[in-house]
This record gives C-alpha cells, sequence and structure tokens, in this order.
C-alpha cells in the first residue's frame, strides 16, 4: 500500500494498492516522484512481484495520480521481467540532476549476472521519463548505465559537483561507497563466472 501523509496526518485510505511479493529483501522497493509532479502527477515505483509459475521478478512503473481524487492508477509500465530474488533485490529509484531515472538492481542470488551487459540484473539503470533509452547511455540502446554491483541499496548526487554515489551491501560485511561513472564495472562477482555458479561466491 502507498500512503499519503497530509498535514501531519496519514489518510485512511491507500493512494494505490499493487499486488506486490513481499518476501525477504522483495518487496516494493522505491518511489520517486517525477520532477515535474505538480504538472504531470507522475509517480515511479519499482517493486517485486510473483509470475504464474511463482517465480519473483522486478517491474518498475509509471503510475499517474487523479487531480480530482487524489488517488494513484496505473499508466504505464517501463521495465519488466527483471529478475528478483529474496535477497540480493536491492532496487532503488531516483531521479538525476539531468532529470534521467535510476533504477538499481541487485544479482538477485546470480552473481555472473552483474557482469552480463545483457542483464538488467547486478547495474545501475538509467531511463527516460517515458521508459525509453536516453541516447546518451554508454551502450547504445541499453538501460544500463554502470555494472558489476552487488546489491546496490542507495543513490545519491553530491550537489555541487553532480557525481553519483551508490551504496551496496557487499558479502560478509564488506558494504561500498563507489562513485558511479558512466560504462564503468565495478568489479562484482570477485571470482570468475564458473565459480559463481558452483556457489564459491559469499553469500
Amino acid at each position: 500500500r502507498i500512503r499519503v501523509v497530509e498535514n501531519s496526518q496519514l489518510q485512511s485510505e491507500p493512494w494505490l494498492t499493487l499486488d506486490v511479493a513481499a518476501v525477504g529483501e522483495a518487496g516494493l522497493l522505491g518511489l520517486a516522484l517525477d520532477p515535474a509532479f505538480a504538472e504531470n502527477h507522475f509517480v515511479y515505483v519499482a517493486y517485486t512481484y510473483r509470475t504464474d509459475e511463482g517465480r519473483l521478478q522486478n517491474r518498475l512503473v509509471r503510475l499517474r495520480e487523479d487531480p480530482e481524487t487524489g488517488r494513484g492508477a496505473m499508466d504505464r509500465v517501463l521495465l519488466d521481467g527483471v529478475a528478483g530474488a529474496t535477497i540480493h533485490d536491492g532496487g532503488r529509484v531516483r531521479f538525476g540532476p539531468d532529470d534521467k531515472l535510476y533504477w538499481t538492481m541487485g544479482d538477485a542470488t546470480n552473481p555472473p549476472s552483474a557482469q552480463d551487459l545483457e542483464s538488467p540484473n547486478g547495474k545501475i539503470l538509467r531511463l527516460n521519463a517515458d521508459g525509453t533509452i536516453p541516447p546518451d547511455n554508454p551502450f547504445p540502446g541499453s538501460p544500463v548505465y554502470a555494472y558489476g554491483f552487488r546489491n546496490p541499496q542507495g543513490l545519491a548526487w553530491q550537489p555541487r559537483s553532480g557525481a553519483l554515489y551508490a551504496t551496496e551491501h557487499g558479502p560478509s560485511a564488506r558494504d561500498e561507497v563507489n562513485r558511479v561513472e558512466a560504462g564503468q564495472n565495478y568489479g562484482w562477482p570477485t571470482v570468475t563466472g564458473d565459480e559463481a555458479r558452483e556457489g564459491l561466491v559469499p553469500p
């Protein structure tokens, strides 16, 4: 349930209710208002759901508030079918100072996916507000902005320089804060793909 607090009071009715798989680190992962929310009433949400076969997947959607009722409704799905899991399911949603939409995704317990540029997992993704791919993304036609992440959970931009920083959960408490640059590889997993598939990556 997405709820609204107005004048320090929680409204009795949810703004919108989504069918979310809230298990472990999965669930309602991130929410961001459009920079022009006062004019377009758009809200962006990332969440985990179960497929008909019971698999966990993540999607990024754009919602819209009805100015008359003050309630939310689905506008469009921006990105769907991203692998989910009960751990390593990080999914922060933020608008950058460039007015692009950023979405972090963990490796969903499949470490080699973080090095696979065809997979959205283990990445920081960058989209236009309508879900299209910005032409200045580092990999043409791809939402991938940077890769090689285990479980990124936070995004922030330094106010004066505009530099992007990401925080992520590391194995065995070796958490990281990284300055993120377009197209760069941040090194996860730290072992070969074959070793990762054999379960030798720390949990």
